[in-house]
């Protein structure tokens, strides 16, 4: 529950206007959270000038007080850093400490979601990656077999991957140390699932991000969605509870190679209405 310290509250109806669920109400000049529609997203502990709002059922030492030095980025830092980022796949022989992993998934928690679900789920992969790997090759190549097989207009303009999907096993299945194609030898892989493939694809824009900060190196494999997506026993490998969507697998580890400057793109195409 979301609660009202009356002691603390001066009734300046900051909460009340910045509430979205209108579950809080003005009574004798002090605020009051009905806690009847209430989602806990948190605006109302984050506005009070006074610090008079808390939850029973949240951990309060995680609220941190606003200090312009340690929160704000200069905008232009901030689109050269997304600027610079580029996708991994040269990964060094390390391992990646703890402490870091779970700072990319804080990343990932402090992330906004609809209806603040806070939906995401996060496993993080470290000791069983070569039997996930296993699992997902042999995946790849029963998707690309069967599509080979069953050619239809749709599964013919994917038969280049296909093909990928077999050769990639192959080599795979001939030197596994030297032909890893799908995770690259890369110490950890995070799966992200989520109730809402969207609430899953923010956390893991802003855990991408961390990743980078952190000195790492990642790279999203859509190969491996696919794979868990069609194959039970990467699910059931990985506890994915049902109802979850596989949003995202980020293969993580220390660049073996480094970027010199950022590269260019296509223009925006934007519709100014």
């Amino acid at each position: 529950m979301m609660n009202v310290n009356v002691d603390q509250c001066i009734g300046c109806g900051k909460c009340i206007e910045d509430c979205f669920a209108s579950d809080i109400e003005m009574t004798d000049g002090i605020a009051h959270i009905k806690n009847k529609t209430c989602f806990k997203c948190g605006h109302c502990i984050a506005i009070c000038p006074t610090n008079a709002v808390s939850s029973n059922t949240l951990d309060m030492k995680e609220v941190i007080e606003y200090s312009k030095d340690e929160f704000q980025i200069k905008s232009d830092n901030l689109l050269n850093f997304v600027k610079f980022r580029r996708t991994i796949r040269q990964f060094e022989d390390q391992a990646v400490e703890n402490e870091k992993i779970l700072k990319i998934i804080e990343a990932g928690r402090f992330t906004q979601t609809g209806s603040n679900m806070q939906d995401p789920s996060y496993v993080v992969v470290t000791e069983g990656i070569s039997e996930l790997k296993a699992l997902t090759f042999e995946s790849l190549k029963n998707i690309g077999q069967k599509m080979l097989d069953d050619m239809t207009p749709e599964t013919r303009r994917y038969s280049g991957y296909a093909r990928m999907w077999l050769n990639m096993y192959e080599e795979y299945k001939e030197n596994p140390a030297e032909n890893d194609k799908l995770f690259f030898n890369a110490p950890v892989v995070i799966v992200v699932t989520a109730d809402s493939i969207v609430n899953g694809a923010l956390a893991s824009s802003n855990m991408e991000l961390m990743t980078n900060a952190l000195g790492l190196g990642t790279f999203f494999s859509g190969f491996f969605v696919r794979a868990a997506n069609e194959n039970k026993d990467i699910r059931n490998l990985l506890e994915i509870k049902d109802g979850k969507e596989i949003v995202t697998c980020m293969v993580i580890g220390y660049p073996k190679i480094s970027y010199k400057r950022t590269v260019p793109r296509n223009k925006p195409n934007i519709i100014w209405k």
